[in-house]
């Protein structure tokens, strides 16, 4: 029995994958709403989800792209305290970058904000920020006294 799956099933598939299945564990997907029957029309209807699912992901990379020209030409600097040698007391976080975003007007996740080891240095660091997973902006941070 041919089937389409409308949801991830364990072990079999993800949403939209076509499989041969025996005619009881077919039937069993389909009642539990798992799967429909891979008829000429069932096909058609995926192949239009697919194309609409794909029109939707490119203007989303599009917006992504715009996103990543603005936040480039931006700097987020941070007045922090330093003690002798101008050793900087902590280190800035995700969260802190978050909140200097949003003030800024950008709606950024923390868990999107990738810093490689610590920003614990006054001068000039670079984080990278993840807007899409094919669209990574260089996010500019200073930290001054």
């Amino acid at each position: 029995m041919k089937i389409i799956l409308l949801k991830d099933v364990k072990k079999q598939g993800k949403s939209g994958d076509i499989l041969n299945v025996k005619d009881g564990y077919g039937t069993f997907l389909i009642n539990k709403g798992d799967a429909v029957l891979a008829t000429n029309n069932s096909m058609d209807r995926l192949d239009r989800e697919n194309k609409e699912k794909e029109k939707q992901e490119l203007n989303l990379i599009k917006k992504c792209e715009e996103l990543k020209k603005r936040m480039e030409k931006l700097t987020i600097t941070f007045k922090v305290k330093t003690g002798e040698q101008d050793r900087v007391f902590g280190s800035i976080s995700a969260k802190q970058i978050v909140e200097e975003l949003k003030g800024k007007g950008y709606e950024i996740d923390k868990k999107q904000i990738k810093i490689d080891g610590s920003i614990s240095s006054l001068g000039f660091h670079t984080v990278d920020v993840e807007l899409h997973k094919k669209v990574v902006a260089k996010l500019k941070i200073e930290l001054k006294k």
